[in-house]
């Protein structure tokens, strides 16, 4: 693949005001009015608005350097608070709203924010709940008009509160021809400077707030335009979290393409809908997103029945057949060893000529009407947060819907591989090595680097990352950066993978403890085995759940404690084994997990433990055990392989 770089300006800023230079009529945004009918927003108007959004902020004490709170889902506010927060300068801490008080209150605490933008009063509510945990706030400015409740609230402690109207309007009567003070702050903001500062984990795990640049998103821009082929005036449907890294840089490609972003829900009753209005070319969505719309396909046609089902089941299962054949024929096929493509030729064309045909009739009576149902118009969709199920890749491969995979983490901006749009997308990796980014897969063992030397195709190992994408480091945690980049300036990713003879990715495990579930929620065990612990019936816990929906978990029970309990109660049973199965023991464990992980005790809903499984033994040192008497997570996976599949069946 040969690689050009288009030169862009040197911050985000200034890349949006050289496209709104360049097509001011072409629309950025589109948002839904109070009856819910999408309103068009042009290049021009958003300018505008970030301008006067620019100046107010200015006024208010905003400057370079500062650090300002942003709490909020996507809308086309958030796009104007972050540019006016980066045209100054300043940069922003965002959260979503589906976050809880106390994550909240940390991250704005621990990144000294004196302003936060909020989307809603009862987002400023979670911080009032607890205002001491929160000391450096002085000024909450809120997208939607605060209620008076909350204003009295605000301003008893000491808190200004602003509507982000009033504050727009503050702002337009300076006057867009005032832009030149705005502008000429732009001109003074270095590549290095920090855009965004993105906490990977909060109270339940150890701080780290992502310092990313504007180079670091401005060196992913130059680049997409090798693996994407975005057409000025084409739309992205935006349903991911803004907050998250993966939907923030599309913000800035879509910007980088001339094209539009309209703001949707990942919720099928009102994305269907939306996708029909807007019918876009572009979107990205987690697995778990991919996924349940591919269930909620096949749900609808089991309710038809009879021999719509039959046709669609076969033409399902032709198409599957005919895409392996035409990946084989194509050099679609991942090589983690030497093969010769002429053999995968052979295989491939028999049933690539049989079942052309059927396939072909396919397209018109099944997966044309599916396509439909998305707009009708899309290129490409991208899945990441996430490894993509084989058998949910395989459904969308089959209908012809072209659904690429990409891999990235926070630290990284977050862009590392994808499949590419423009040349060959080969499944059963995460894609080719992103232009502006530098892979090598090195040796490990636990985690720990063996050696830097990368290891050749097809050999597992840990994924390291260096190149213009990598953070600048964890904010006021140098220890911490220093122990994620060496000297040479290799990121570890923390994931295990290995590269193929075409300079591909597959993801084959993590190294480090992150759980990273279907829908892309990063979750820390630690703090939650650690409330899991505190029963006095749970001796050792650990949290399974990678790629999946939910969260699971391996319980070890304190033996004696369950022992005696089942004496106080009059359980019965043959063995200490066959206790353990009793519903009576099982609930009572199911009781001590409610008990502890809950909203009440600050975790989030994707943090529950819905279901378990009781092992009878203690673990020992040099089985599930280190030296250090710590978990050795990935080896314990290994040995409870049977255990863990029958949590998620």
């Amino acid at each position: 693949m040969h690689i050009t770089v288009n030169p862009l300006p040197k911050n985000l800023p200034l890349l949006m005001k050289s496209r709104y230079e360049e097509v001011p009529e072409l629309y950025l945004q589109a948002s839904k009015d109070s009856t819910g009918t999408f309103s068009y927003i042009s290049y021009k108007t958003v300018y505008e608005n970030i301008i006067c959004c620019a100046l107010a902020l200015k006024n208010l004490g905003i400057r370079k350097g500062s650090r300002v709170g942003l709490i909020s889902d996507n809308r086309k506010e958030w796009l104007v608070a972050d540019l006016a927060l980066l045209s100054l300068g300043a940069c922003d801490v965002p959260r979503g709203c589906d976050s809880m008080g106390s994550e909240i209150r940390f991250i704005l605490s621990f990144a000294e924010c004196e302003f936060c933008f909020f989307e809603n009063s009862r987002q400023l509510h979670k911080v009032l709940e607890k205002i001491d945990e929160v000391k450096t706030l002085k000024t909450a400015i809120l997208f939607e008009d605060p209620s008076a409740d909350i204003r009295a609230q605000a301003e008893k402690v000491g808190i200004q509160v602003l509507a982000f109207e009033s504050l727009m309007e503050a702002g337009r009567k300076q006057g867009f021809e005032k832009r030149d003070s705005i502008e000429a702050i732009m001109d003074t903001i270095d590549t290095d400077d920090i855009a965004t500062i993105i906490f990977t984990s909060g109270t339940t795990g150890t701080p780290k707030g992502v310092m990313l640049t504007h180079r670091n998103y401005i060196a992913q821009c130059e680049v997409v335009h090798n693996v994407m082929n975005v057409e000025p005036g084409d739309f992205w449907l935006s349903v991911l979290p803004v907050w998250h890294s993966f939907e923030r840089v599309i913000q800035y490609l879509a910007i980088t393409f001339k094209s539009g972003l309209a703001y949707s829900k990942p919720i099928a009753a009102v994305m269907l809908p939306d996708f029909q209005a807007i019918r876009p070319q572009w979107m990205c969505g987690v697995p778990r997103l991919w996924e349940a719309l591919a269930q909620g396909i096949y749900k609808n046609m089991r309710k038809e029945g009879g021999i719509k089902l039959a046709l669609f089941n076969f033409f399902i299962s032709v198409g599957k057949k005919w895409v392996w054949s035409y990946e084989h024929i194509s050099g679609r096929v991942c090589r983690f060893t030497k093969r010769v493509r002429l053999f995968d030729f052979l295989a491939g064309i028999i049933p690539f000529l049989l079942l052309s045909p059927l396939y072909g009739l396919g397209e018109v009576l099944i997966y044309k009407k599916i396509k439909a149902r998305l707009g009708g118009r899309f290129v490409c969709a991208i899945s990441g947060g996430g490894a993509l199920q084989p058998e949910t890749d395989a459904f969308y491969r089959a209908i012809g819907f072209r659904l690429l995979e990409g891999y990235g983490i926070t630290e990284t901006a977050p862009i590392l591989a994808f499949r590419s749009a423009l040349h060959k997308a080969r499944p059963g990796c995460v894609g080719y090595v992103y232009p502006s980014a530098e892979l090598k897969v090195v040796a490990e063992s636990g985690g720990e680097i063996l050696s830097m030397e990368a290891l050749p195709p097809g050999k597992k190992g840990l994924v390291m990352a260096k190149g213009d994408s990598v953070m600048k480091g964890y904010y006021n945690s140098p220890e911490l950066t220093a122990k994620a980049i060496d000297a040479d300036g290799w990121f570890n990713t923390g994931d295990l993978g290995m590269m193929t003879y075409d300079n591909e990715l597959k993801i084959t495990g993590r190294a480090k403890d992150t759980i990273v579930l279907l829908g892309g929620e990063n979750i820390e065990p630690q703090g939650i085995e650690a409330a899991m612990g505190a029963s006095q019936y749970i001796e050792t816990s650990v949290l399974v759940g990678q790629d999946k929906k939910y969260l699971a978990a391996l319980i070890v029970p304190v033996k004696d404690a369950v022992l005696a309990y089942a004496n106080e109660n009059g359980i019965l049973n043959e063995s200490y084994e066959a206790l353990l199965e009793s519903p009576e023991i099982i609930n009572l464990i199911r009781e001590e997990i409610d008990t502890r992980i809950s909203k009440a005790n600050d975790f989030r809903v994707c943090e529950r433990v819905f279901k378990f499984t009781l092992l009878p033994e203690s673990f020992t040192v040099g089985r599930e055990l280190s030296g250090k008497q710590e978990l050795m997570r990935h080896k314990i996976v290994e040995l409870y392989k049977e255990e863990v599949d029958s949590l998620f069946v």
